[in-house]
C-alpha cells in the first residue's frame, strides 16, 4: 500500500504545471482562498480516507471518485491511507460550509455537515480537472479554501410538462448541478399541456391528463404525445438528488394552468362542468381549478401524495397567469365569494392559496408560489417566487415574505443567448451569459432588514420550445454556471473576466459529462459594415469578427476550410471579397478550440439570400418575439424561424435588386397553438381575397408597391413547406422586401423559410 501512496504523491513528469489558488478553475468562486507554499500531485491510484462509520463522508468520497473519473480520467479509490482525507470538524459552522486544505503531503476536506463534505469534494474535483490533459496526473499548489454559500436557494427549474422528458434525462442535470454547488431542483409537474406525476388516488390525472394531441399546421393530428413519472421513479430521483446535496421542490400549478387536470376530472375540480381536451396551446388558457370544497379536498389529497414523495420543506403551488373569467361567470364561485366576504376574484385566489398554506403547515411543510399570490393578500408565511420582473419580490421581502428571485427575462433560460442562425428555438429576449452573470438577487428597494428574506435565485428552463433533452441542456448550460456563482460567491468577488477564464475548463467538463452546453459565449459572430449587395458590387465592405466574451484568439480561413490553432489570427476587420467563405473560431492559450467554427458565406447565392432564422426583421408596429420550430416537438434544432405570433408579416432588409430580380420564396406553415387569453385582440388580421389567403410581396417595405401575390394552398392537403417563384422590378440599389400573409386567424400560421434571389441566366 505504501508504494501506491508514494506513486500517487510523486510527480510523474516535471512538465506538469501546478494549479495555483489565484488561477484555480473553480466555479463558483470560493469565499476565501489563501495560497501557501509547495505542491501536491494526484495521480491514478490515489487513496481517499473517510472516517470509519461516517456515511456522509463516505458518500462524499464516492462522489469525488465518480466526478474525477469523468472529468479527469483518473481513478481514485477509498483506502485506509491516502493523500486525500475527509474529516468532521464541528467548528466549521453551517451545513454547507467546508474547509479544503491543500498541503504538500495531503489534501483535507473538513466540514460539520454532509453538504459541506459534498461541496468540498466538488471543489477538489474541479482542482483536479483544470485543463485538457485528460488522464494525466495533476499538480495542485498548496492553498486553504474556507467556503460557504451566500444564499441558501441556488436553483434550477425544469419544465417537464410542456415537453416531457424521460426520467433518466434528469439524472445528468442533477450531477451537473451538484458539481457546481446548486442545491435546489424545482420540477414543474403540471400545466395545461400535461400532468406528469402519478397520483394513486386519482389515476385519470395521468391516464388522461398526461397525454395530448400534438398541434397541427393542417391535416389531422398525429399520435398523442406525453408521459408521466411513477411515484417510484420520482422517489429514486429524489433520493439520488438528496445524496448529492440537492432538494427537489415539486410544483402543481393552481388555480390556473389547470386544463390537464380539468380534462381528467371535470366534475371534481372544474368550474363550469365541461371537459376540455388536454391543452396543446402555449400561453394562457381559461381553465381553472374550482375553489369549491370538493375541489379543495381533491387538491389536498394530491398534496398528501406529493408530500409522501418529496420530503423537502417546500411545496410549490403555482398561482401564476390565472385569468379569472371562469370564476367571474360561475354562480357557484360568486356565491362562495359572497359567503366568504370576498369582493374580488384575486381575493378568492388569495383565500385558496392561504387555505393550502395552512394545510401544508399542518404537515410541517411550507408553501411557495409565483408572485401573483401577493394579489390575494396571503399571509407572510407564504414564500414568493418572483417572475414578473422584480417589483413583486421587493414588495414581498419588505412585507416579511421569504422570496426567491427568478425574474423574466433575466433568469428565463428559454430566452435565446445569441442572435446566430444556429440558435435553437426559444424566446427572442436575448439573455447572454454576461447578462445572466451580472444579475444581483438583492434588488434596489429591499431594505437592509428585509434582505435576509431573499433566499436566493434560480434559472427557469421553460420547455414550450425546448422539445428535447439536448435543447434544454443547451439553454441551461453554461448560463447555470453564472447563476451558481452569483448565488454562492460573495458579491464583492464578482469578476466577469475571471469567470470567463474559469469557465473555459468547465466547458471541457461539460463535454466530458455529455452535457450539450451552448458555446454561444465563445463563438465568433460577424458584423458587415454595409449591405450584402456591397460585396457583390465589389465595394469590399469590412467584416468584423468578435465573441461575446472576448476570450481566446480568433483564427480564421477564407476558403471554407476549418481553422486550426495555426491559422491566421484576427487582428482587425477584413475586406470581404465575393466568393469567400470566412470560417473562424476562438482558441484558448493551450490551443484547444473554445467553440465550434462559425461561417460567413460570401458566395453569390448566399449574398442573395435571406432566411427566416436570422435575416428577417419585423414589419412596422411589430416585433419578432419567438423563435419557433417548424413542427411542435421536433427532435432536431432546425429549421426554426423568428416570428411575430401577432402578425404574419416579416421583411427581408436591403436586398440587392439591382443585381438580381428573379426569386424563389420558400414558405413554412406552422401550428397556430398559442393561448393568448386577453391578448387575443392584439392579433392583426390582413384581409384575404382568396379562400386560404395569400402571400403578398411588396418592394420598398410594407408600404411599397405590390410585386407579386400568391394564393395559399389548402393547408389540409399541402406540405408544410412549399415554394413560389417570380420576379421583382429592377431597382437602382437595395430595397426592403415585405412578405405578408393574409391567411385567416383560424388557420395555421405562415412565415418565410427562405427568400432566394436569382440572377438572370
Amino acid at each position: 500500500m505504501k508504494h501506491l501512496i508514494r506513486a500517487a504523491l510523486a510527480a510523474t513528469t516535471a512538465t506538469i504545471a501546478p494549479v495555483h489558488a489565484q488561477t484555480a478553475p473553480l466555479l463558483p468562486l470560493p469565499a476565501q482562498m489563501r495560497p501557501a507554499s509547495g505542491t501536491i500531485t494526484i495521480a491514478n491510484g490515489a487513496g481517499i480516507v473517510a472516517p470509519a462509520g461516517d456515511t456522509g463522508a463516505a458518500t462524499a468520497a464516492r462522489l469525488l471518485t465518480d466526478r474525477v473519473k469523468v472529468d479527469r480520467g483518473l481513478t481514485l479509490s477509498t483506502a485506509a491511507q491516502g493523500p486525500i482525507r475527509f474529516v468532521r470538524d464541528a467548528a466549521i459552522a453551517g451545513d454547507e460550509a467546508y474547509r479544503l486544505t491543500v498541503a504538500p503531503r495531503a489534501i483535507t476536506i473538513a466540514a460539520s455537515g454532509d453538504r459541506g463534505m459534498i461541496w468540498g469534494a466538488m471543489t477538489l474535483a474541479q482542482l483536479l480537472s483544470p485543463d485538457t490533459a485528460f488522464g494525466r496526473p495533476v499538480r495542485v499548489a498548496a492553498t486553504t479554501i474556507d467556503d460557504s454559500p451566500r444564499f441558501r436557494w441556488r436553483g434550477l427549474m425544469v419544465d417537464v410538462t410542456r415537453s416531457f422528458q424521460p426520467i433518466e434525462t434528469l439524472y445528468p442535470i442533477v450531477d451537473t448541478m451538484a458539481a457546481q454547488k446548486l442545491n435546489t431542483l424545482h420540477m414543474h409537474l403540471s400545466d395545461d399541456q400535461g400532468w406528469r406525476v402519478e397520483i394513486k388516488r386519482y389515476p385519470k390525472l395521468t391516464e388522461i391528463g398526461a397525454f395530448r394531441d400534438p398541434p397541427v399546421a393542417g391535416g389531422q393530428p398525429g399520435p398523442k404525445v406525453g408521459g408521466f413519472y411513477t411515484q417510484d421513479e420520482l422517489r429514486k430521483l429524489v433520493a439520488y438528488a438528496a445524496e448529492r446535496g440537492i432538494t427537489i421542490v415539486p410544483e402543481i400549478d393552481m388555480p390556473g394552468h389547470a386544463q390537464a387536470a380539468v380534462a381528467a376530472y371535470p366534475e371534481e375540480v372544474g368550474v363550469l362542468g365541461d371537459r376540455p381536451p388536454v391543452g396543446h396551446d402555449w400561453g394562457v388558457n381559461p381553465w381553472l381549478f374550482s375553489p369549491s370544497p370538493r375541489s379543495m379536498t381533491f387538491i389536498k389529497n394530491v398534496l398528501d401524495e406529493l408530500i409522501d414523495i418529496f420530503p423537502g420543506q417546500f411545496i410549490h403551488v403555482g398561482g401564476d397567469e390565472a385569468v379569472k373569467d371562469q370564476w367571474q361567470r360561475s354562480p357557484e364561485v360568486q356565491a362562495q365569494m359572497k359567503a366568504l366576504g370576498l369582493k374580488t376574484e384575486n381575493q378568492m385566489q388569495g383565500w385558496m392559496i392561504s387555505e393550502l398554506g395552512k394545510y401544508l403547515a399542518s404537515k410541517n411543510r411550507r408553501l411557495i408560489g409565483w408572485d401573483e399570490i401577493l394579489e390575494g393578500d396571503v399571509p407572510t408565511s407564504a414564500t414568493v417566487m418572483s417572475w414578473r420582473g422584480e417589483a413583486g419580490a421587493v414588495e414581498a421581502a419588505n412585507k416579511g415574505h421569504d422570496v426567491v428571485m427568478s425574474p423574466a427575462p433575466n433568469l428565463y433560460l428559454d430566452n435565446i443567448q445569441s442572435t446566430a442562425g444556429d440558435e435553437p428555438p426559444g424566446r427572442i429576449g436575448l439573455q447572454t451569459l454576461e447578462m445572466v452573470y451580472g444579475y444581483e438577487p438583492v434588488r434596489p428597494g429591499v431594505t437592509a432588514e428585509a434582505a435576509a428574506h431573499v433566499l436566493g435565485a434560480q434559472g427557469n428552463a421553460w420547455s414550450e420550445y425546448l422539445a428535447t433533452a439536448k435543447q434544454k441542456e443547451h439553454a441551461t448550460f453554461p448560463r447555470l454556471s453564472a447563476i451558481a456563482e452569483f448565488t454562492w460567491s460573495p458579491r464583492d468577488k464578482r469578476d466577469w473576466k475571471g469567470f470567463v477564464e474559469r469557465l473555459q475548463p468547465q466547458m471541457l467538463r461539460y463535454e466530458r459529462q455529455g452535457i450539450a452546453a451552448a458555446d454561444a459565449a465563445f463563438a465568433v459572430g460577424y458584423t458587415l459594415d454595409g449591405a450584402k449587395g456591397d460585396v457583390l458590387r465589389q465595394k469590399l465592405p469590412k467584416l468584423t469578427m468578435a465573441t461575446q466574451t472576448g476570450a481566446g484568439t480568433i483564427r480564421y480561413t477564407t476558403d471554407g476550410s476549418q481553422p486550426t490553432a495555426r491559422s491566421r489570427s484576427y487582428a482587425a476587420p477584413i475586406a470581404l471579397k465575393p466568393g469567400q467563405v470566412v470560417t473562424a473560431t476562438a482558441f484558448a492559450k493551450d490551443g484547444h478550440a473554445l467553440a465550434e467554427p462559425r461561417r460567413f458565406d460570401a458566395t453569390r447565392p448566399a449574398l442573395l439570400r435571406a432566411t427566416g432564422n436570422s435575416d428577417m426583421v419585423a414589419c412596422p408596429k411589430g416585433a419578432l418575439g419567438l423563435r419557433v420550430p417548424l413542427v411542435s416537438g421536433q427532435s432536431g434544432d432546425a429549421p426554426a424561424y423568428n416570428v411575430n405570433i401577432f402578425d404574419t408579416c416579416t421583411q427581408a432588409p436591403k436586398m440587392p435588386l439591382d443585381v438580381a430580380q428573379a426569386f424563389k420564396v420558400t414558405v413554412a406553415r406552422l401550428p397556430r397553438n398559442y393561448g393568448l387569453a386577453h391578448d387575443e385582440g392584439k392579433l392583426r388580421l390582413h384581409y384575404a381575397v382568396t379562400r386560404y389567403g395569400e402571400l403578398v410581396m411588396r418592394v420598398g417595405g410594407c408600404d411599397g408597391i405590390v410585386a407579386a401575390t400568391f394564393p395559399l394552398p389548402n393547408p389540409d392537403i399541402a406540405p408544410n413547406r412549399f415554394e413560389f417563384t417570380g420576379s421583382f422590378p429592377k431597382q437602382p440599389g437595395d430595397a426592403d422586401i415585405c412578405l405578408q400573409f393574409t391567411s385567416p386567424l383560424s388557420d395555421p400560421f405562415y412565415t418565410v423559410d427562405t427568400l432566394q434571389l436569382e440572377e438572370s441566366k
